[in-house]
């Protein structure tokens, strides 16, 4: 790959942080598309990665050799995947508050203010009645 050791080496950790492994990734080549000339029309630089357990795909045909379209199509696809993981964990949190916000007592003044505007809205509602010409 025309990556350094360092990138691979900080994307493998950042794969074993996630729990993820190369074996759940399905990856292809396609080829590209776009600007690149004969190059792009004859070599398939285009790499689709899929990650197996989650059903996430990514496409990357940023560069116009393969091997770096690899490194960064993982790279998108971690993202994705941390992504996903974190909105999961923020929707549990949000719920169980929210949960927790409705069971909560209200307090006596709070009662109070919605009877006072559930009383203010009764009255505007009535005056709505029909008109009759008692005259």
């Amino acid at each position: 790959m025309p990556v350094s050791a360092e990138k691979i080496k900080a994307l493998t950790e950042r794969m074993a942080n996630l729990g993820v492994s190369e074996n759940e990734f399905a990856e292809s080549f396609i080829r590209s598309s776009g600007p690149g000339g004969q190059k792009v029309n004859k070599s398939s630089t285009c790499v689709h990665l899929m990650h197996i357990p989650t059903g996430l795909s990514v496409k990357c045909q940023r560069e116009r050799s393969q091997g770096l379209n690899r490194f960064l199509a993982r790279r998108l696809l971690l993202d994705k995947i941390e992504a996903q993981q974190k909105g999961f964990a923020e929707e549990k949190k949000k719920l169980r508050e929210k949960i927790r916000r409705q069971k909560r007592k209200r307090s006596k003044k709070t009662k109070e203010k919605i009877l006072a505007a559930k009383h203010k809205r009764s009255e505007i509602k009535a005056m709505r009645g029909k008109v009759t010409d008692n005259e």
